[in-house]
């Protein structure tokens, strides 16, 4: 099974926007994720993986920052409240077309954390490629131009680390991937 969840457009931040850790609706387990983008080029709706990248604007750095705490213990659900605050999706720095980077699935792909690499992997360990990931979601439903697809994060996410490591304010996270450059934000506390 794939899950599947939806970010709100006031999630959207970019290179050097903080990222603001939720203090009305509190959460003190911020995560990062590193993830790999792909932005829709034009609408499509069931298509078939050997057309997916076709409808491929091009790809991004993403990272999908999580409230695990909302995700997990709170009611938030996991796919629902934990994604959806503002600033939990910065993304860029740029957008690299698919005939800049022919095989998206062998990209190397990483997080550093004040200095500290805390993801190291490749897109080739993602679970689905993106022209499966395409099918999947264009299946009886259409994707808009414009579109954000998030491809999943690799191994070492704060949740898992032991002791975990949570965002706080004054770090820096930055999500770097071969061939696209990196992204870096700060991060703040809602005032």
């Amino acid at each position: 099974m794939k899950s599947l969840f939806v970010k709100g457009a006031n999630a959207l931040q970019n290179p050097g926007d903080p990222i603001v850790l939720p203090r009305h609706a509190r959460s003190d387990e911020v995560d990062y994720e590193c993830e790999l983008g792909v932005v829709i080029g034009k609408a499509c709706k069931n298509v078939k993986r050997e057309n997916a990248i076709d409808y491929v604007l091009g790809y991004t750095c993403v990272n999908d920052v999580s409230a695990r705490d909302w995700q997990l213990k709170w009611g938030g659900g996991q796919w629902c409240k934990g994604k959806f605050f503002d600033t939990f999706a910065p993304i860029g720095p740029c957008l690299v077309t698919p005939d800049e980077i022919p095989q998206p699935n062998n990209l190397k792909i990483k997080t550093v954390l004040n200095g500290e690499t805390v993801q190291n992997s490749s897109t080739s360990d993602m679970i689905f490629d993106i022209p499966a990931i395409i099918e999947f979601l264009s299946g009886s439903t259409t994707l808009l131009p414009g579109t954000i697809i998030l491809t999943g994060t690799p191994q070492g996410v704060g949740m898992a680390s032991k002791p975990p490591k949570y965002l706080k304010a004054g770090d820096s996270v930055t999500i770097e991937i071969e061939k696209i450059g990196a992204l870096t934000n700060p991060v703040t506390e809602e005032v």
